[in-house]
């Protein structure tokens, strides 16, 4: 256990399919509300699969000049909205004067698997049909995954470093680990984590259409589509959009009287080193991870009171997962309250990991464990899946896991902070 600074959550925010704001979103995941619609625009009509879930009713002017919107990705926008969210939430509305956090030592990371991509596939349409000067100046500097953390760094006035996370799908759940480093060893008091992704695109859905990761076949029924540890899986739903975190020492949080929401007490990663896409069939990675993060935390087994699975609904993926608690929690992992909360809301990618930390902050707070929808037909006897209905229960601990491809593995543990 490292017995150095304690890292807390302060502010929270998420643009999201399921919601533009916390309050929102976690009130369609704790009913088992689903986000995943149909595709109808005619960019996705020759597409296999025609779901997904999009953030609807996101208006940028109310975050942004027009100016500046018109140079950013829609990504950007959403990870804008949702680090102001967590800011406010935190007690500073950007804007307000200064902030109250040492600006040399408050950093930003911006928590994405692919950056903004649709803006390059646009851009590379540009130059395919109209040639080099219909490629936009802006895409040298808005382009690179980590634009997102410069251009929330210029925002806020904060001169400690910016810079991007990228692992895949464990994206977020890493930029929430080196955020708990810094802090805990004193190199930043605040960190700002922002996940953000955009792949819901024409380009980005026939890849993974093409090696047969997606869901196809629910057309009639998206709500249907996202069906984690159901014997009739057959692939994530992807999502779009992003989540914020605001992390702080708990010194300083205490000290400017912050309301505390929740501590960041343990990270761990490892890599399968096994495949480019397919999980380890035993989890090896995975529960590598997991073990560390507990590690990390001083605790054991027995101190996780609930989790909030990878759960993407994939056939390889699910049973991966529950071979690698089996392997680090030992005879505690089979009572252990397990929620799969992308059957609600899709798979956000490198963001997921951030809103799935949210969605452990909110369950810790309001003591319920959100269902996982879709599941009619566990395939995996003896397994606690909160299912149907959200549960009511007293808990503490959180264990939140991100895998990915590239065999990228991710754990955090949260932890209810009293007073």
């Amino acid at each position: 256990m490292n017995d150095q600074r304690r890292v807390v959550i302060t502010g929270l925010g998420a643009i999201t399919p399921s919601g533009l704001d916390v309050p929102t979103m976690w009130d369609a995941v704790r009913h088992g509300r689903s986000a995943i619609t149909t595709l109808d625009d005619p960019e996705f009509a020759d597409l296999a699969v025609h779901i997904g879930g999009q953030v609807h009713g996101f208006e940028v002017s109310s975050v942004l000049a027009p100016s500046l919107a018109r140079r950013l990705s829609r990504s950007q926008h959403w990870a804008v909205a949702a680090a102001d969210q967590a800011l406010a939430q935190a007690g500073w509305t950007p804007g307000a004067g200064e902030m109250p956090w040492d600006p040399d030592r408050f950093a930003v990371i911006a928590a994405t698997g692919s950056g903004p991509v649709t803006a390059m596939q646009h851009a590379t349409r540009a130059l395919d049909e109209r040639g080099p000067r219909a490629v936009p100046l802006t895409l040298a500097i808005y382009g690179a995954p980590d634009a997102a953390a410069a251009l929330l760094s210029q925002r806020y006035q904060a001169f400690g470093p910016a810079q991007s996370v990228s692992a895949t799908c464990a994206s977020g759940a890493i930029g929430l680990g080196e955020a708990l480093r810094r802090i805990r060893h004193g190199y930043a008091d605040a960190v700002l984590v922002v996940g953000v992704e955009d792949c819901l695109n024409p380009v980005n859905l026939a890849s993974n259409a093409n090696i047969h990761a997606l869901a196809s076949g629910y057309e009639h029924d998206p709500a249907a589509a996202s069906r984690p540890f159901d014997r009739a899986r057959s692939g994530f739903v992807m999502s779009a959009g992003a989540a914020a975190i605001l992390l702080e020492s708990e010194e300083g949080a205490r000290t400017r009287r912050a309301t505390v929401l929740a501590q960041l007490a343990g990270f761990g990663a490892a890599s399968d080193a096994y495949h480019p896409t397919a999980p380890h069939p035993q989890g090896r990675g995975a529960a590598q991870a997991v073990r560390v993060c507990l590690a990390d935390a001083g605790v054991t087994p027995d101190a996780v009171d609930h989790i909030n699975a990878h759960g993407t609904g994939t056939p390889a993926g699910d049973a991966a997962e529950l071979n690698a608690l089996d392997a680090a929690l030992g005879d505690r992992a089979r009572s252990i309250p397990i929620s799969a909360t992308k059957s609600s809301t899709g798979h956000l990618l490198g963001a997921s990991g951030v809103l799935e930390a949210i969605i452990a902050v909110q369950s810790l707070r309001d003591e319920v464990l959100p269902p996982t929808r879709n599941l009619d037909d566990l395939e995996f006897a003896g397994w606690d899946i909160v299912a149907g209905e959200a549960r009511r229960q007293s808990i503490d601990t959180v264990l939140s896991n991100s895998f990915g491809f590239g065999g990228h593995n991710g754990a955090v543990l949260i932890r209810r902070v009293n007073g």
